[in-house]
């Protein structure tokens, strides 16, 4: 046994010193292996990060939340049949609010401009303004949904929504696009040619993809009875229904259900003409989505390992030709076939154990450079991955010239010039 260990650790020693005698053939003779690698790090990176990114931003959608809106919204483009039902009411979010399970719910109305995810009103202080600014109403219940945080104020009252003040709450671009470092509370802005008085800021909202802005964040939000002074011809509601406990979601749901379908007059044979949905919709798009692009990854990955392994291959095998007359020599002072075998196929996969080890280099240096740019995570578990897969590499189109190198005639070998 003590013998065979010897003979491993000489067949390591021969095998990277022919390596460093070969310097540049072994780094072209990798390249396809640093590309393969590189390319997995790069993208399981990316693919990390915007999971963690949209996982962050489910979560600031608040716990235990359902929405309910008259046509799916993710992941679905509404038919003639969904975009002509009926529009969700204020009167349905105060049944809802009455669930025994509801903690809170909440009716809010949107004008902004769909196509490009922005809004298009201009607010106004001063000579400073904030442009592409949504607008929303919301029930004063809204903070009791969400899990939103007020920077600086505080939101509007039940009494406020009850007169129509002209009060608004601001997310933080348009705070700051607006007043900069003066103090916004109190103060008075045009909206939509009406005057209003800043009673509240919000904190910066998350993205979900660790860069640009959050359309939240360039929104101005009024009390519903104001926003209908705005613009008294929106009146497609969109509900939500915060719930006590994670366990109850089914009930609370199929309560909802039940409760919408007898308010809107469904037949117990025709289906829902509204949809009850979570944040776990987002999260199975969002899967969807990541095993295309893991796919796509896979198979980019593949492509430069199988072109780095058949350039391994090309290349031991010329190496065994070259190194005939060395074989035979070993060969004839004692080096058995699994000697010769373990040497070579060590060659193989120590070569491409050194382009995985590059590729990782290269491609995590680039993965934290995106971060300036997209959400970017370097994964332990890809890296062991990628590592053990360029191993493999050389293991699977180093072992045929391995072989052929341990299966020389040694006479032939000798004879060889």
């Amino acid at each position: 046994m003590a013998m065979r260990a010897s003979d491993q650790r000489e067949s390591v020693k021969m095998a990277l010193d022919t390596l460093r005698a070969n310097k540049l053939r072994s780094g072209l003779t990798i390249l396809g292996i640093v590309i393969g690698v590189m390319t997995v790090i790069m993208i399981s990176s990316v693919i990390n990060g915007l999971n963690s990114s949209v996982s962050n931003l489910v979560a600031s959608f608040g716990t235990n939340v359902l929405w309910v809106f008259r046509f799916p919204v993710i992941g679905v483009r509404p038919t003639a049949e969904m975009l002509a039902r009926k529009q969700m009411t204020y009167d349905d979010m105060v049944a809802m609010s009455q669930l025994p399970h509801v903690v809170a719910a909440s009716a809010s109305l949107q004008y902004t401009n769909y196509q490009f995810n922005e809004g298009s009103v201009v607010a106004k202080f001063g000579q400073r303004k904030a442009d592409n600014v949504s607008l929303e109403g919301d029930t004063p219940s809204n903070m009791a949904v969400y899990d939103k945080v007020i920077a600086e104020g505080r939101f509007f009252t039940q009494t406020e929504q009850d007169l129509a003040s002209d009060v608004t709450v601001l997310g933080h671009d348009v705070e700051q696009d607006l007043f900069g470092s003066v103090d916004p509370i109190g103060q008075e802005v045009v909206i939509a040619g009406r005057t209003f008085t800043v009673i509240g800021v919000f904190e910066k909202q998350k993205t979900a993809f660790g860069g640009g802005r959050n359309p939240d964040d360039s929104t101005a939000y009024f009390p519903l009875s104001t926003f209908h002074k705005l613009h008294p011809e929106i009146l497609d509601y969109w509900l939500s229904a915060k719930f006590d406990d994670q366990k109850n979601k089914d009930l609370v749901t199929d309560e909802i259900r039940e409760l919408l379908r007898r308010r809107r007059k469904v037949r117990n044979e025709l289906p829902d003409n509204f949809v009850v949905f979570s944040s776990d919709a987002i999260t199975k798009l969002w899967t969807q989505i990541t095993s295309s692009l893991f796919l796509l990854m896979f198979g980019l990955s593949t492509v430069g390992l199988m072109v780095g392994g058949v350039g391994v291959m090309n290349i031991m095998l010329v190496s065994v030709t070259e190194r005939t007359r060395e074989i035979g020599v070993r060969k004839a002072i004692g080096a058995t076939k699994q000697i010769i075998l373990l040497q070579f196929t060590l060659e193989a996969i120590v070569l491409c154990a050194v382009g995985g080890v590059i590729g990782i280099v290269i491609g995590s240096i680039f993965a934290l450079g995106l971060k300036a740019i997209i959400s970017s995570q370097v994964s332990l578990l890809w890296i062991l991955t990628a590592f053990l897969c360029s191993c493999g590499i050389g293991l699977v189109f180093g072992i045929y010239p391995a072989w052929k190198a341990a299966n020389l005639n040694p006479i032939e070998a000798l004879r060889y010039e």
